[in-house]
């Protein structure tokens, strides 16, 4: 999870914005039970990563991820300031 979110900050930040422009996060994953269980550690990484306010959370129960390896996929959204 933690490298997911240093891999979107990344991306970010290569776009000309900063992780306080990321207004939309949506996380799929295949076991509720298991990401439960590090909820703490995701908590941790989310304010390690994002710094507080955190941007609109949203979490999805999925079957399957594209990936078969995969514990997590995001959908991030950023929103660029026009000058």
């Amino acid at each position: 999870m933690e490298q997911a979110l240093d891999n979107i900050a990344a991306i970010v930040r290569a776009a000309g914005c900063d992780v306080t422009d990321v207004g939309r996060l949506t996380r799929f994953v295949t076991d509720k039970t298991e990401y439960l269980a590090y909820k703490c550690e995701v908590g941790k990484a989310y304010q390690r990563v994002l710094g507080k306010p955190f941007p609109a959370i949203s979490l999805v129960i999925v079957n399957d991820l594209i990936e078969d390896e995969a514990l997590v996929e995001f959908e991030t959204t950023a929103y660029i300031a026009q000058d």
